[in-house]
């Protein structure tokens, strides 16, 4: 193998969970150049892994999508490559990769078309953690005997900041755009600033720029004045990686940067309301998910259910108190 083709559309959180997929590629055929087809708001994935050559964007969505996904097929029928590895569910996958004329083809199984057209279809198992639904995939070309599949991502060596809580409340626009409600309120992350500081911690606060509006909120409602703003930082995502990987702890919602968090090895609790832990999170004992004391008979709701939260999202009712009390002693 010289050439690889990966195709992972989806964002930043996605391409992370795809990172031991490409791993296990690199380590099986070192010598090969393993380029990776993402959407154009994740093409940034590349300041965290030295095993992708080259980076090819799409367009998937807006009104010329065919005509990017053309671009691409075509590609990847003068590109030489000797494989593809594809992820998504789409029926249309399976044409896509025959399209491109590369000699082996691996994607899921969606029905006798995949079958007939990959070199393997590999079965979909959306219910485990997803970095380990993605490793499916190359598993058998790997043969790989790995039974605990978690990213990581490699930073420079950075001296871990004592007695140090990182906090970062925000998700991304385009969650907030399709009207899905991940994170806790202006009113809670503040809170939990001004609990944590009174139990003698450092706090940090970080963000991006889709996090403005959010953190302006919570800078206005906080009541101490002892805490790190890091928000105006501007960091790129290998520096909020190492800011990560420096904390001792890291309190976040379920976003990009809580994979950043599992990849870095920092302990890490996870606030999640509408959607399933169990597929975001590996079984490690360096990450806590924090979920709602409710009785919502619906939740975790958001993919299996609906596409969208609901109105009341009771699920992201948390208890301050006992947040910051388990934070401080654990």
């Amino acid at each position: 193998m010289k050439k690889i083709l990966v195709v992972n559309f989806g964002g930043i959180g996605d391409e992370i969970l795809f990172l031991p997929a490409i791993e296990a590629l690199k380590e099986t055929y070192p010598d090969a150049r393993i380029t990776l087809a993402l959407e154009p708001r994740s093409k940034s994935i590349n300041l965290l892994t030295d095993n992708i050559s080259e980076i090819i964007t799409v367009k998937i969505k807006g009104k010329r999508w065919f005509f990017d996904l053309l671009k691409l097929i075509l590609k990847a029928c003068n590109g030489n490559y000797d494989m593809v590895v594809a992820s998504g569910a789409n029926k249309f996958i399976s044409i896509i990769l025959f399209l491109m004329g590369i000699k082996k083809r691996y994607g899921y199984d969606t029905g006798r078309l995949s079958r007939l057209l990959l070199t393997k279809a590999v079965k979909l198992n959306k219910n485990q953690y997803a970095a380990q639904m993605y490793f499916d995939l190359v598993r058998d070309i790997t043969n790989s005997e790995n039974t605990k599949v978690i990213p990581n991502i490699r930073v420079f060596e950075v001296m871990k900041e004592p007695n140090t809580v990182l906090i970062h409340p925000g998700v991304s626009k385009i969650s907030i755009k399709k009207k899905i409600q991940k994170s806790l309120t202006a009113e809670k992350w503040a809170e939990l600033i001004d609990l944590l500081s009174w139990h003698g911690k450092k706090v940090i606060l970080a963000g991006g720029p889709d996090d403005k509006e959010m953190v302006t909120k919570i800078k206005r409602l906080v009541h101490t004045n002892n805490y790190k703003d890091m928000t105006q930082e501007n960091l790129n995502l290998y520096d909020f990686a190492v800011l990560i990987s420096s904390a001792e702890k890291f309190v976040c919602c379920d976003s990009a940067p809580m994979h950043i968090a599992v990849g870095v090895k920092t302990r890490t609790y996870a606030i999640f309301g509408p959607t399933d832990y169990k597929k975001l999170i590996p079984d490690d004992e360096l990450i806590t998910p924090i979920l709602a004391k409710d009785s919502c008979p619906n939740k975790p709701c958001l993919w299996t259910k609906r596409k969208t939260t609901c109105q009341t999202c009771e699920c992201l009712d948390i208890n301050m108190q006992q947040l910051a009390l388990l934070v401080n002693g654990n």
